[in-house]
């Protein structure tokens, strides 16, 4: 039928697809911005730039006054139609073809896509928005105190955070279209690291209210408080799963930190089996509930991947922490340690590949991926 034809239609690889192994493409008739951006996109979702004799794919096109492209298969033909981009500046015409040759490769398109971020540190830190590559950067917040933990709320322009403008840390809620703003946990104790449910409806946070560092449900309005744990440990950094059925946080076992799944209904905490990788936190599930990112501290901080039901972790890249899923549950944006500061860097999970984000002047870290 009608389904078996559209199946055709996308490319098809030898055997079954080596997510690993990069596509070999070539690039030509581009130039300047234009060709920069293609650059970046195609990298960070796997596309490999090699002389047109070693290509399987042939990108070309070009960018006077507007920008038009079209994909070929080495070997077989064609496999995007020539289209032209109108409209807009030429860096997002360019993003727009990148969208559609991911699209073409059975990929989701990512490439309008916008993080939050936290940019200084300490007293002079305050929380950044900008395109996912770093271009087009605004300050959101003016507070001259540290904020922390940016995290978007699905599917709306609203950023919640950690701020210490108040006397203790505290959750807060903020508009970006009206620049609203409220706390929504601020309590005895301090209150941090808030991950919003995927419905946007519930946010999970940590917070010493009791005396201790518990993990913490709340409805994005920060009505409705109930605690999900009650130990003598730490708890810290909740991610939310895919369909918002579980929670994964990070707590002690024996001495070292770990990862435990639980119900946002409470119950008993699972612990995620990673293979041989200690002292683990920043958890955060993939978009399509498949896999889970952490980091672990051994000797440095590096980022792993591991099956969201537990399993063989493995490293993606040995130096780096912070990390957050772009909507394609491929691209994962993370903090790299360089000199005294830290840069936002893109890796691409399967073939490794990393492209630090040079836009942005200063110390950032803590990247958010809007989903």
């Amino acid at each position: 039928g009608s389904l078996h034809a559209q199946k055709k239609e996308r490319i098809e690889f030898e055997g079954t697809a080596d997510l690993a192994k990069a596509i070999p493409v070539s690039l030509t008739g581009f130039s300047g911005e234009a060709r920069a951006v293609l650059e970046t996109d195609l990298y960070v979702i796997g596309f490999e730039f090699v002389d047109a004799t070693k290509a399987k794919y042939i990108i070309s096109g070009s960018n006077n006054g507007h920008v038009e492209g079209r994909v070929t298969d080495a070997a077989k033909g064609e496999v995007l139609k020539p289209k032209a981009y109108n409209g807009g500046t030429s860096r997002a015409q360019a993003h727009a073809f990148a969208n559609d040759i991911a699209v073409a490769f059975g990929q989701k398109p990512i490439f309008f896509g916008q993080i939050a971020f936290r940019k200084g540190s300490g007293e002079n830190a305050e929380i950044y928005i900008a395109d996912f590559d770093g271009n087009n950067a605004q300050q959101v917040t003016h507070d001259g105190k540290d904020v922390k933990s940016p995290c978007w709320v699905p599917g709306k322009r609203q950023l919640v955070y950690t701020s210490y403008k108040s006397t203790t840390p505290a959750v807060y809620l903020q508009d970006l279209e009206s620049g609203d703003r409220r706390p929504i946990a601020q309590y005895g104790g301090s209150s941090y690291s808030p991950s919003v449910s995927p419905n946007g409806q519930h946010f999970a946070f940590v917070s010493s209210m009791s005396g201790r560092l518990d993990l913490y449900l709340s409805a994005i309005d920060g009505s409705g408080l109930k605690a999900l744990t009650k130990s003598a440990d730490y708890e810290a950094s909740p991610s939310w799963s895919a369909d918002g059925s579980k929670i994964c946080y990070s707590a002690p076992y024996k001495t070292r930190a770990a990862l435990y799944t639980i119900s946002p209904n409470g119950g008993e905490p699972h612990r995620l089996n990673v293979g041989g990788f200690v002292n683990l936190t920043e958890a955060a599930w993939s978009p399509d509930g498949k896999q889970i990112v952490f980091t672990a501290q051994m000797v440095s901080f590096r980022i792993c991947v591991v099956p969201a039901q537990g399993g063989e972790a493995k490293e993606i890249t040995d130096a780096g922490e912070d990390p957050s899923w772009a909507p394609n549950s491929r691209t994962v944006i993370f903090t790299r340690r360089k000199g005294n500061g830290r840069v936002l860097s893109l890796l691409d999970v399967p073939t490794k590949h990393v492209k630090d984000i040079a836009q942005i002047s200063g110390s950032c870290s803590q990247p958010s991926w809007a989903k």
